[in-house]
């Protein structure tokens, strides 16, 4: 269990209604296959030793005694085994028959599991056969061993704790109260669910949303693995339907109507983070048996994806939804800003780059659901020694196509005056020659904003606020800054959204000229009027950095285990040196960055990651960075 992730899979097999020594057979080869295939946990459908569908069948002793005698075979067939799986079956205890799941590693029976909620309403009748689950805790005889008979067993692995089981069969995930609601209170974070539901038109849609939800709502793994080839198809057919969720996500499901195994790494030490972090998530002592077992760490080949991109949705319909549901925040943090301040006119500083872009587009669509003048938006384009034609003619026309009110203050000799005060060579090109600049800009714009009665809007992102990409009391600084939670991979698609919007409109291609121009601070001079200075040749890729930032702001996840998934992520993009050097980067300015976010601005969250010194990250400014440089370098 390699930095957390273990391989979870769901098998189904062709049963064969009443004989139970087919089945064994079948579940032995399963559980080996499963083996091969370095599956470390493994559930079978709802009594799918017998079939689900057998009726009066299961009142036969012949049944009964087979069922005994098939456990142990499976036990023996599968000691040699690392892996823990449950399969369904019938079980009598006290005069009484039970729907039970059987869970097994190394040929040991760790503990049956009973299913609680019983239905018997529309085409189910298990009322007929079993019993509800009893309150206490009970023990049962198998073949002269004595077991764990209990519906509140958990089985955590001994050197993973974060690996805690526990089980619900079918129906009780349907009920209002699933025991797996305690049991995930109780410490499980993985659940395993036998099932045996059957198949209508849009249930499986249901059956997809019931698990994912639950999944969420509890902050766990789940496998749930469906009945479906072999059982009577007298009134219902069962489709063999398996699904695998962790926290929300649809890590795998099954295709329907199909024999075999499906798998997914689940990752727990993900599961766990969230649940520390959230601090309504209640920890209850409820009475339960925790029942122990081991199994052995294995490096894993992942087979999960991750979506290197993770701001932005890649379905182009699900990414329009979400431009716009950011741009509704952005636009109604601005409102309420500008009432509560009762001011009516802001100021941004154009670059002709995607941020101030960005910025500009905020602030004329608030205005246009304010009613607001968009004269009263004062559009500040600052050149300076950087600044190529390009840029500055995007700022211009853009300017004018949303016929918002047009400065252009050029800085180079107040710059090139500030420099003499300081006595500085104006050819020595460091960072004290490229931060006078940014620095002089803020000014300016500070200063019209006084002059007009208005606030300056700052345009710096997510990316930026994570990198320290910012000159302190520069561009760092403004009265309200709405693009500060949105990162850089999102503000490309952001823009792209609106020039779609004018699609045949000059703005359009304004819009996708600026989409074409290499991110830049411009504060190095031009050559032959073209960029020189670009960003990501300085800090790197920032699909690199936002991903980086995702995982390691919202999952914690550390230094090893975060380049393990990059790799995996970004093989066909970048090597694993290429990417070590970048997040060796990403945590040196991560960390010694901090003060400059200790003071920002305030701005709208607009996602799951943002760094607020005031809500999202509470951070010492002085916290020391060598923990996390140590084992990049081991990397």
């Amino acid at each position: 269990m390699k930095d957390g992730f273990i391989r979870v899979g769901c098998a189904n097999f062709e049963v064969s209604l009443g004989q139970v020594q087919h089945n064994a057979q079948k579940i032995i080869s399963y559980v080996k296959e499963a083996n091969e295939k370095h599956i470390k946990i493994l559930v079978f459908p709802e009594l799918c030793l017998t079939g689900y569908t057998i009726e009066d069948l299961f009142y036969q002793k012949r049944v009964l005694n087979e069922v005994n005698k098939q456990i142990t075979t499976i036990c023996e067939q599968t000691k040699d085994l690392d892996i823990l799986f449950t399969f369904g079956c019938p079980m009598v205890l006290k005069n009484k028959l039970y729907n039970c799941a059987i869970t097994v590693c190394h040929g040991d029976i760790l503990g049956v599991v009973p299913k609680t909620y019983i239905p018997t309403y529309h085409e189910f009748y298990e009322g007929r056969h079993f019993a509800s689950a009893l309150d206490n805790d009970e023990v049962i005889t198998i073949n002269g061993q004595t077991y764990p008979f209990s519906s509140r067993l958990l089985f955590e692995c001994q050197s993973h704790p974060e690996l805690k089981i526990g089980i619900e069969i079918c129906e009780d995930l349907w009920a209002p109260l699933p025991p797996s609601t305690l049991h995930c209170l109780n410490g499980a974070t993985l659940i395993l669910n036998p099932s045996a539901s059957n198949d209508l038109t849009s249930k499986s849609d249901y059956r997809r949303l019931l698990v994912t939800s639950h999944s969420a709502r509890l902050i766990c793994g789940y496998a749930y693995c469906n009945a479906g080839l072999g059982e009577s198809s007298t009134d219902v057919v069962f489709s063999n339907h398996h699904l695998i969720a962790e926290n929300g996500s649809l890590l795998a499901q099954s295709q329907q109507y199909s024999e075999g195994i499906i798998f997914a790494d689940m990752d727990m030490e993900k599961i766990v983070s969230e649940r520390v972090e959230m601090t309504t998530y209640d920890n209850r002592q409820d009475h339960y048996q925790i029942i122990p077992f081991s199994l052995q760490d294995e490096d894993i080949e992942l087979t999960r994806t991750y979506d290197p991109h993770p701001f932005v949705p890649s379905n182009k319909d699900q990414r329009a939804m979400r431009c716009q549901e950011v741009f509704d925040i952005q636009i109604h943090g601005l409102i309420q800003r500008l009432k509560a301040a009762h001011i009516k006119k802001v100021v941004i500083g154009i670059s002709g780059g995607l941020d101030s872009t960005l910025a500009l587009l905020v602030a004329n669509m608030a205005y246009q659901k304010l009613g607001y003048p968009s004269q009263d938006i004062i559009a500040v384009t600052m050149p300076c020694f950087g600044t190529t034609s390009r840029t500055k003619n995007n700022a211009l026309k853009m300017m004018e196509e949303l016929n918002v009110t047009s400065f252009t203050v050029d800085i180079g000799d107040a710059v090139k005056q500030h420099f003499k005060d300081i006595h500085h060579d104006e050819n020595i090109h460091d960072v004290t020659y490229e931060n006078c600049q940014a620095r002089e800009r803020t000014q300016v714009l500070m200063d019209i904003a006084n002059q007009e009665g208005g606030i300056v809007i700052g345009t710096g992102d997510l990316s930026e606020v994570a990198l320290g990409w910012s000159t302190y009391n520069g561009d760092h600084m403004s009265m309200y800054a709405v693009n500060v939670s949105v990162p850089k991979t999102l503000v490309r698609y952001l823009v792209d959204y609106v020039s779609s919007l004018y699609a045949g409109k000059p703005l359009h291609d304004t819009l996708q000229d600026i989409l074409n121009t290499p991110v830049s601070p411009e504060l190095l001079p031009a050559k032959d009027n073209e960029i020189v200075q670009k960003t990501e040749d300085i800090v790197g890729p920032y699909e690199l950095h936002d991903f980086f930032l995702y995982h390691h702001a919202r999952f914690h996840y550390e230094p090893r285990k975060l380049y393990r998934i990059a790799c995996h992520t970004f093989k066909e993009q970048y090597d694993k040196q290429t990417i070590k050097k970048w997040l060796t980067t990403f945590y040196r300015r991560f960390f010694t960055q901090q003060f400059k976010r200790s003071c920002i601005p305030d701005g709208p969250k607009v996602g799951s990651v943002a760094l607020s010194p005031r809500g999202d990250l509470r951070m010492p400014s002085d916290a020391n960075v060598e923990l996390w440089l140590k084992e990049c370098e081991c990397l």
